[in-house]
């Protein structure tokens, strides 16, 4: 096991910076993931760790050593990629010892690392199969497999998932989890995806545009993002924002108002802010108590209705002359989420309160976070 730091570490392919000035301490034995849309630099920093790439500028340490010139043999490190990549031509047993055995370990300690690995990832019975009558999630284990036979100081996994259907998805998430608690070891892991995230992590680190946005526990960065991306982006659905500005008595936007203290919050009247709220934080005027500090009403046009088994999505105008935009939720448009058993129908005139106490407000200008609640 090892902590893995990153000192002001920059990568720059000709005018394209893929990584700015990243420093980050992932802790001895932390499960840390990166999180964010393609194109965020995720994998380029995963990259740098593993020496597959060198930084245009900074430091990397693993352990107490620093690694930022060294090949990926000598950092210490296994990896896992997205792209499983087994020989086709050996079975299990030759797949997860061939690193063992071209490094001459003698048999008997090849044989035992082997089992131990084996037995923690749930592969025994399975040796002598080849890859080929195995299923994605067996070969996936595999692949694990062959990483935990060489007692790494750090795991890099980058969108290891990423290929298998949804259901092995869930099923390798919890092994993933029963793997880092039995090995107690740092684990660096790379994904889009936020349920593997949230799920997974003892950290998140949340990129976008190749620079980190926050580094803190999943709910932290649910409950208390810090700034509009991280709010836009980790929770599924996602937060709804509307666009407004302080005034005397609160929040003053084109559709609703939101009252509350300026002072208290550190907001002036007349200062241009983004108001978030979560769909889970809207509730139907009639069900109104069920927000612990309810805001005013608002009218509203049911738009869409989306069941989703133990949910129901609803899309909601502000009024009807609402133009819908094809690139996701615009001005003028909110999602709430409802029990499966209330009854609305597209179309419907409703009232929805939102809750003071789970309200966002965001610097219009910079994004960045001003409070997470306006009681």
């Amino acid at each position: 096991m090892a902590s893995v730091t990153l000192s002001g570490v920059t990568k720059r392919y000709e005018d394209v910076t893929a990584v700015e000035d990243m420093n980050l301490d992932i802790n001895d034995g932390e499960f840390v993931t990166f999180v964010g849309p393609s194109g965020c630099g995720k994998s380029t920093t995963m990259e740098t760790i593993a020496g597959l790439t060198l930084p245009t500028e900074g430091t990397i340490e693993i352990g107490d050593r620093g690694v930022t010139n060294l090949p990926p043999k000598d950092r210490g490190i296994s990896m896992v990629f997205q792209n499983i990549a087994l020989f086709p031509h050996m079975d299990v047993y030759d797949n997860v010892s061939f690193g063992l055995r071209l490094r001459k370990y003698d048999q008997e300690e090849v044989d035992r690392r082997v089992e131990e690995a084996a037995d923690i990832v749930q592969l025994e019975g399975m040796m002598d199969r080849m890859p080929s009558e195995m299923s994605g999630g067996q070969r996936q284990r595999v692949a694990i497999a062959r990483a935990i036979v060489r007692n790494p100081d750090a795991f890099l996994m980058d969108e290891p998932l990423a290929n298998l259907d949804a259901e092995l998805k869930v099923h390798m998430r919890t092994q993933l989890q029963r793997l880092h608690r039995e090995l107690d070891t740092t684990i660096v892991y790379v994904t889009h995806d936020q349920a593997q995230a949230m799920t997974m992590s003892d950290r998140i680190a949340v990129m976008d545009g190749g620079v980190l946005q926050q580094v803190a526990p999943p709910l932290e960065c649910y409950n208390e993002p810090a700034n509009r991306f991280v709010a836009g982006f980790i929770g599924s659905p996602a937060m709804n924002f509307l666009e407004g500005e302080v005034v005397d008595g609160g929040f003053e936007s084109r559709y609703t108002n939101v009252d509350f203290d300026p002072a208290t919050h550190g907001v002036r009247p007349g200062q241009g802010v983004t108001a978030g709220v979560r769909p889970e934080d809207i509730y139907l005027k009639r069900d109104a108590e069920e927000a612990d500090s309810p805001t005013k009403a608002f009218d509203a046009v049911v738009d869409v209705i989306e069941p989703m088994g133990s949910e129901v999505f609803v899309y909601l105008l502000f009024d009807r002359d609402v133009e819908t935009s094809a690139e996701g939720r615009g001005e003028g448009q909110l999602l709430i989420n409802l029990d499966p058993d209330t009854e609305v129908s597209e179309g419907d005139d409703i009232s929805v309160v939102m809750d003071h106490g789970k309200t966002h407000l965001f610097d219009r200008d910079t994004g960045d976070a001003i409070t997470h609640s306006l009681e």
